[in-house]
This record gives C-alpha cells, sequence and structure tokens, in this order.
C-alpha cells in the first residue's frame, strides 16, 4: 500500500474509532467544535468548522474561504459549504442526527449550545468532555516525525541564538530572533510566545519578554517552539551570561540532575504523578523542592499543551507513543531562575529526548 493511502486509512480508522466510543455513551450523533481535534480527525487546517458524526456519516461544516482547501485537504468526512448559518445548515433535513446529539461541553461556549438548543428543539443535548484525549495522546509514526522536525528547527534556532547573548541584547531582541528564524528554518509559525527571562526575571516560570537589557553574570531562560506541518516542539534552556554564583551553579546543577532523573523515570506503564514525584522528591532532598512549583511536564502534540500530564494530579500509566515534556524548574524569587526542558517519546523500559541541543551550562 502507497503512504498517501496509508495515511488515508489511519484517518479514516481515527474517525472509526471515535464512532465506537461515542456510541458506547449512548448518544446519535457527536458535534465537534474544537479546530485541533478536526484537525487530527479530518486533516483539514482551517480556521472555522464543525464536524459531526453519525453511525453511518461524518461531515465537515465550513465557509466558502475553504472550498478549495477542503478539496485538498479534509479526509474521512464529507465537506459542506454552508451557505448561511451552521444553524440553518444543521436544520435541514438533508440530515438525520437522531434524538441525542453530544458536544464538546469542554470546547464549546455556554452561548453557542443555547443557540443550537433554540434552533434544534427536539434533540436531547447532551454534555461530553475529553473524548477525543485517549486517542490523541498516543502518537503515530508521522506525527512524531513533524514533531523531530519541529525539535530539529528548534535545535538550529537555539545555536542562532547563542552568538546574539550580549549585555547590548534586550530580552525583546532575542525573542524576535526565535520567531524570525523559526520561519527561516522552515517552521509554520511559534507554538506559542517565547519566553526569555533574565536575572531576576528568570524567577517568573512565564515571564514576557521585556526591554530590559540582558544582565551580565546572570542566568537567562529562553523557552521556545515552533510548528511543522500541524505539529509542535517546546524546549527549554537556561543559559549564563557571564561569571554566576556559586548559588546559580548548584541551583542550576540540581536541577539538570533532575532532569536527567526524569527522563530516566518516564516510560511506559509508569504513572505521570510517579515520575513527578520521583523529580519532585529529588529536589527536596536538594533543598530546592520549595522554589519548584508547577507540574513536572505536559503532553505535546497539535497543541502545546496536551495530555497526559506529568504531576501529582495524573496517576493513570504512561502509554507507548505518548509524547511529554520533562522540564523541572527552580526560580529564587528576587534572583533567578533554571529551567531544562525536553520532549521525550515513551516506550517500554525507557524514554527517548528529541532535543539535541546541550544542557551542560552554557557561560557566554
Amino acid at each position: 500500500m502507497a503512504l498517501e493511502e496509508t495515511q488515508t486509512a489511519l484517518e479514516n480508522q481515527r474517525i472509526h474509532m471515535l464512532k465506537e466510543k461515542l456510541f458506547q455513551s449512548g448518544v446519535d450523533a457527536f458535534f465537534i467544535s474544537d479546530l485541533y481535534d478536526i484537525r487530527w480527525l479530518t486533516k483539514f487546517s482551517g480556521s472555522s468548522a464543525t464536524v459531526v458524526i453519525t453511525k453511518q456519516h461524518a461531515w465537515l461544516f465550513t465557509d466558502f474561504r475553504y472550498e478549495e482547501q477542503v478539496k485538498r485537504e479534509v479526509q474521512g468526512a464529507t465537506p459542506v459549504i454552508v451557505k448561511n448559518t451552521l444553524e440553518e445548515e444543521l436544520k435541514s433535513p438533508t440530515y438525520n442526527f437522531g434524538a441525542k446529539i453530544g458536544f464538546q461541553a469542554d470546547k464549546l461556549s455556554y452561548s453557542t449550545v443555547q443557540t443550537y438548543k433554540e434552533q434544534m428543539p427536539n434533540h436531547e443535548w447532551i454534555p461530553l468532555t475529553a473524548l477525543c484525549d485517549e486517542f490523541v495522546m498516543i502518537k503515530e509514526p508521522a506525527e512524531i516525525e513533524s514533531m523531530r522536525k519541529a525539535v530539529e528547527i528548534s535545535d538550529k534556532v537555539f545555536d542562532k541564538l547563542l552568538p546574539l547573548i550580549t549585555p547590548s541584547a534586550t530580552e525583546l531582541d532575542i525573542a524576535a530572533e526565535i520567531s524570525y528564524w523559526n520561519k527561516k528554518f522552515g517552521a509554520d509559525k511559534d507554538s506559542f510566545d517565547p519566553i526569555v527571562a533574565s536575572g531576576p526575571n528568570g524567577a517568573l516560570p512565564h515571564a514576557r519578554p521585556s526591554y530590559q537589557k540582558l544582565q551580565p553574570n546572570n542566568l537567562i531562560v529562553i523557552d521556545m517552539g515552533c510548528v511543522f506541518n500541524g505539529y509542535a516542539s517546546d524546549q527549554t534552556r537556561t543559559v549564563a551570561l557571564g561569571k554566576i554564583s556559586n548559588e546559580a551553579k548548584s541551583v542550576y546543577n540540581a536541577v539538570l540532575e533532575s532532569q536527567l532523573l526524569g527522563i530516566e523515570t518516564a516510560q511506559a506503564g509508569i504513572s505521570g504523578k510517579d515520575v513527578d514525584e520521583k523529580v519532585r522528591t529529588f529536589l527536596d532532598e536538594k533543598g530546592y523542592g520549595k522554589y519548584f512549583g508547577h507540574a513536572l511536564g505536559h503532553g505535546v502534540g497539535l497543541q502545546v499543551h496536551e495530555k497526559p500530564v506529568l504531576s501529582k494530579r495524573n496517576e493513570k500509566p504512561l502509554m507507548p507513543m505518548n509524547v511529554v515534556t520533562v522540564e523541572p524548574g527552580v526560580y529564587i524569587p528576587g534572583k533567578f531562575g533554571v529551567r531544562i526542558e525536553d520532549m521525550v517519546v515513551i516506550h517500554e523500559g525507557y524514554s527517548e529526548p528529541l532535543q539535541k541541543s546541550p544542557k551542560k551550562l552554557i557561560e557566554l
């Protein structure tokens, strides 16, 4: 079977898997409004769409802007170009949705649900959540290959940044370079707004780049990612501009050790909670546990933050072909922060880091 035919079969299989789960839930139809789930199901990459699945059919509803695009992209569903409003289209006798309609309660706004109920009052509307997550979490080889390409771009961008990190550059200068080089190296876009945080700003896990110049003899946290073929990368490196204090070096080494421990621990069959706890216990023993306040990691795919998570809230075991970040951080208020992050592919007995950028402390 040719690669293109194989990929088409996979997309049709996605629809089939979701149908099986849906109708075990007792619904006759399911409305999918989340654009990331729609892309995963059908390959459609536009900014406006709704997919409706019944036992017999799957439709993708969109507007005239995408009339040609759906012909090239959509697989596994019949494209429908809506002429007036979606609600009017859905009331057409062309479609038989049955009595019970499920909808993505965690993705659809309250006002939109109310509109559906008003326009289609003879149906029972049933809220459902996280229906696609268990399928989306387990990546296919083609998905992982796209993330490898995104990671390769991030590694190349990091190499470009190092000569630019000087006391004359601002945090915003470096953030702009990240976005520039992402696209120069072939990315679709940034996967999130880059974080560049120097000195005390590094103690803010989600600091926004500012006009502040990079501070000599301080650590700089650089968190960045890009999207390639729809799939995201996410990586963090912390570098030193000039000589840093012994305290900062001690924290850096502890975070690096904990990150390597997290990568070693993360494997199929181990819960997200257990991986998080292993790293958190290590940092506690080093005296830095109270400065590590966020989860250890999260899934990555079409979105930069997906399930599964590596946190005390996730007692479910990791599965082969999950892709997660391992990103411990220590944030000393008013002084500095350190975070080191890789994406890893989960396998039986081990995890596979995707990033190649060096993690040994770089002193510029």
